[in-house]
Formats: structure tokens, sequence, C-alpha cells
């Protein structure tokens, strides 16, 4: 790869990674930098086609096996049209989720073999893992409110049970716990500036943009 980086943002529903990946965007390029954002399920034309699929339909729609494995053909599409070249021309890019959702979403909130997703994350992610992770954290009944107060329609993901969403929230933090040269937990109940201001923090220490 270039000289450019790969953050990622996790984290359960309504803990507003979209806007702080655009926040994050809209700060480096102010400094710069070549900014690439984009997300998961998709961010390639073909993995956007994928993420129709996964996204809508009704919640047993897709067996975590099925799901598991359209994610990762729509990753392997996307690391190679999009996230690897943007790196080797030394782009930053960050992505709104990416391979410790699948860990979470469909390895310890679904059943999908835990060797399955961890040979898939091998084989098609293998050396290309983000150097920096910022887990969003915060309750799943706050999430909810929040994906509740945004008036649209749920996803088959937000539609699931709450006993889902917790282990969505322990699963991702033990993810942080495993891997904590990589991932950092940000509080994500503080306000939308509170927590920019968070994350600016972790980067400039951990990738001194």
């Amino acid at each position: 790869m270039g000289a450019g980086r790969f953050i990622t943002f996790e984290g359960g529903e309504g803990a507003g990674k979209s806007t702080q990946v655009a926040r994050l965007a809209e700060r480096l390029q102010a400094g710069g930098l070549d900014v690439v954002r984009t997300r998961e399920p998709g961010g390639s034309p073909g993995a956007e086609e994928i993420r129709g699929l996964l996204v809508g339909g009704s919640e047993d729609r897709w067996s975590a096996t099925a799901e598991t494995l359209l994610l990762y053909a729509a990753r392997s599409d996307h690391l190679d049209r999009l996230i690897r070249p943007a790196l080797r021309r030394g782009a930053w890019v960050i992505c709104d989720r990416f391979a410790d959702s699948t860990r979470a979403y469909q390895g310890a909130g679904g059943d999908a073999p835990p060797s399955l997703v961890r040979d898939l994350e091998r084989d098609v992610v293998g050396a290309d893992s983000p150097d920096l992770t910022l887990v969003l954290d915060l309750g799943p009944e706050a999430g909810m409110q929040r994906v509740g107060a945004r008036g649209e329609a749920r996803s088959r993901f937000e539609a699931r049970d709450p006993e889902f969403h917790a282990r969505l929230r322990q699963a991702f933090l033990s993810i942080a716990v495993a891997e904590p040269h990589r991932c950092a937990v940000i509080d994500a109940a503080a306000t939308p500036d509170e927590v920019a201001a968070a994350v600016w923090a972790v980067v400039e220490a951990r990738l001194a943009p």
C-alpha cells in the first residue's frame, strides 16, 4: 500500500457512525488530505447491489451464514474496486462499517460458524485490515430510540429483538479489548460535538494526519 490510511467506524444501530464519518472526512479534507468516504455493505456498484439484498425484506430473509457469504462477496468487490486503489494512491479511506460488523452481526449476533467468518476475513481482507477502528459505543435502548426518532422504515437489522442488539454491543466491545492496537472505544452517548472531538483526539494521537 501507499501512504494512505484506512479508518473504520463500528458500533450498533443508532450510534451515530454516519455523522462521525462525515465530520472526520471533512476535517481531514480541510487539512489538505485526499479522503475517500465509503460504507458497507456497499461502496462499489456491485457491492451496492448486494446491499439491497441484505438490508431489505423480512428479518428472516437470509440465514446468518447466507448473510456472511453475501457480505464477503460485496466486501471483496469493495476492496478491489475502491479501497485498495485509493490506499495505493495515498488517500485516507474512511468506511462506515467493515469486517468487525460481520463478526458482530452474523457471528455473535447470529449463528454463522466462527470458522467461516474467520476464514473469509483472512482470505478476502488479508493484510488490508484497518489502521484504526473507532467503536462508537451506545446502549441498545438508546440506540433504538435514535433509530425510531428518524421516522424512517427500519432495516432488517434494526428490526431485530433487544437481545440481538445487546449481543452486538458486547461483541464490538470484546473486539476492541482483544485488539487494542487497532481499536478505540468512543462514548457515543455524548453530544455529536463531543464525540467528534474524541474521535479526532484518537486519530491525531495514533495516525498523526
